[in-house]
């Protein structure tokens, strides 16, 4: 900015009190800024303020004003913005201090702007404008589209419904705040200072030391920490290990959609049929449609999402298969640790550590937020999945996990998993509860473990009318043909599911939710639908 603007408005203009709350006393307003400038502190803003020389050019205090409504009016300052002190915005700006407070003082009188003692100057609450490209409301029929799920990464949890029983994720509000911020204190004074620089490929030692026990204990795995990478999420995991993993893979029938997403970049999904005793296993063998396969992917403790284990035979056919054939076990034990009704399901790659990848991640049991996962690879896996990774998949954030390190150590994960395997217990059984009572064609099945449920829709009532009837009562959740892989025979169809996520809610909602769900159904079959 020119000199001349320094100076170039007349001096008297008073500045709003509280403007000057905090500020460093002892200098005059006129004092030229740029000697100051180095002892300035606060907030940064940009504007865009036109040249000061010229003809025509518009006077600092004018251009000034035009900016900052420019500014608030776009939507780039948003209400509530607390703006720079009128001496940091001066010495910043290269204008008088008075130039500044004058157009704050006009701004504060226009109501673009509000000043109270001891909270500075911020941009009033006004309505805030869309911002360029907000999509309008749906239309009704966009609105019903929207409530079926969407398996895409960028839209699954954009929209919030009322009554939220998607399957994805557990109840988030009951995240052990104070337990991980006890933990997150003692890792963070315990670590050393190379815990502050780049990390390990692998993951910080400390959690895989933790995770090499917990599994063993818990699941029995058999893992050791230097076979143990930790991944930001199941999902870079996946990816990992089909970019390291040559050939076709073999998919459960039902699974998720953004399984076969992350996989299929690098290789081609095949379906591999599901049945009351899990995947079928045997087909790998004996179906020349997997000759060419050289790994699949299993939920064996909890098959995703009809909720079946897999049969004790077809766990040794499988690693039988991989065995004999040099393929590869992905096992996705995404929600081992919650069982009701049933003895533990141990995991299986105990059965073979060289020929099943153990994929596990702490989204169910603590938060998706977190996006902490890890694999247990066979010995000879380990340096070709590292070298798979690009440098902006090098390491997760290491304060998190020396955090979950900590928090295994001290046995609060425990604690925290068997309360809130105590909490779904009962969460799933006033669903089978509330169904019988009010909806008693429809059957709940696979709920001996996980977070979630299948329920069965009764005679007569279809999909898309069930779907159609929860949209109106605001109830989100998915159909089970939505986890059907595309490529999968449908003969014969399968019977009209909803998969109900009834981990989801938070604790306060869950009845609110049921009710929905309950009183939606059984409207849908009266109506006859």
């Amino acid at each position: 900015m020119a000199d001349s603007w320094a100076n170039s408005e007349p001096r008297g203009h008073g500045e709003p009190q509280g403007h000057r709350h905090g500020e460093p006393q002892g200098h005059r307003q006129d004092e030229p800024q740029g000697h100051r400038q180095e002892r300035r502190t606060g907030s940064d803003l940009h504007l865009d303020l036109p040249p000061s020389a010229g003809p025509g050019a518009p006077r600092p205090r004018a251009a000034l004003l035009a900016a900052l409504r420019d500014a608030i009016r776009t939507g780039r300052l948003a209400p509530g913005t607390r703006l720079p002190s009128s001496r940091t915005l001066a010495a910043d700006l290269g204008l008088a201090r008075n130039t500044v407070a004058g157009a704050y003082a006009e701004l504060v009188a226009e109501g673009w702007l509000s000043a109270q003692q001891g909270s500075g100057t911020r941009v009033a609450d006004r309505a805030e404008p869309a911002p360029p490209g907000r999509p309008r409301s749906p239309s009704p029929a966009g609105a019903e589209r929207a409530s079926r799920v969407s398996f895409s990464r960028d839209q699954r949890w954009r929209q919030r419904p009322t009554h939220d029983l998607r399957t994805g994720a557990p109840d988030v509000s009951a995240f052990p705040r104070s337990a991980w911020l006890t933990s997150a204190r003692r890792a963070l004074t315990a670590a050393p200072a190379h815990a502050f620089s780049h990390g390990d490929l692998l993951g910080a030692v400390q959690l895989r030391q933790a995770l090499a026990g917990y599994l063993a204990r818990a699941r029995g795995v058999r893992a050791d920490p230097d076979r143990i990478v930790v991944c930001a999420g199941f999902a870079q995991g996946v990816a990992l290990l089909a970019r390291a993993v040559p050939g076709d893979i073999a998919v459960e029938e039902y699974g998720l959609p953004f399984h076969r997403e992350l996989l299929e970049p690098a290789a081609r999904t095949r379906p591999l049929p599901v049945d009351t005793r899990g995947a079928r296993t045997q087909l790998l063998d004996t179906d020349p449609h997997f000759a060419d396969v050289r790994a699949v992917l299993l939920t064996p403790a909890h098959q995703y999402p009809l909720g079946t284990p897999l049969h004790p035979d077809r766990r040794s056919a499988v690693v039988d298969w991989a065995g004999r054939t040099g393929g590869l076990v992905l096992e996705d034990d995404y929600d081992g640790e919650f069982r009701y009704d049933r003895n533990p399901v141990g995991a299986l790659q105990g059965l073979d550590p060289e020929r099943v990848v153990y994929l596990g991640t702490a989204s169910k049991a603590l938060a998706p937020a977190l996006r902490l996962a890890w694999m247990v690879l066979p010995d000879h896996l380990v340096e070709p999945v590292l070298a798979t990774k690009t440098p902006a998949e090098w390491t997760s954030g290491t304060f998190d996990q020396l955090i979950l390190a900590d928090f295994l150590e001290c046995g609060a994960y425990d604690r925290h998993v068997r309360a809130m395997r105590h909490r779904y217990r009962t969460r799933r059984d006033r669903l089978v509860e509330q169904l019988a009572a009010h909806v008693p064609a429809a059957r709940a099945t696979g709920i001996a473990a996980g977070l979630h449920a299948v329920l069965r829709l009764p005679p007569g009532v279809t999909e898309a009318a069930a779907l159609r009837a929860l949209h109106r009562a605001g109830v989100a959740l998915d159909p089970l043909s939505a986890f059907h892989h595309p490529s999968a025979p449908r003969n014969p169809p399968p019977d009209p599911a909803l998969v109900v996520g009834y981990g989801t809610p938070a604790e306060h909602a869950y009845t609110a939710a049921l009710n929905a769900l309950c009183g939606a159904l059984a409207q849908c079959r009266r109506d006859g639908a």
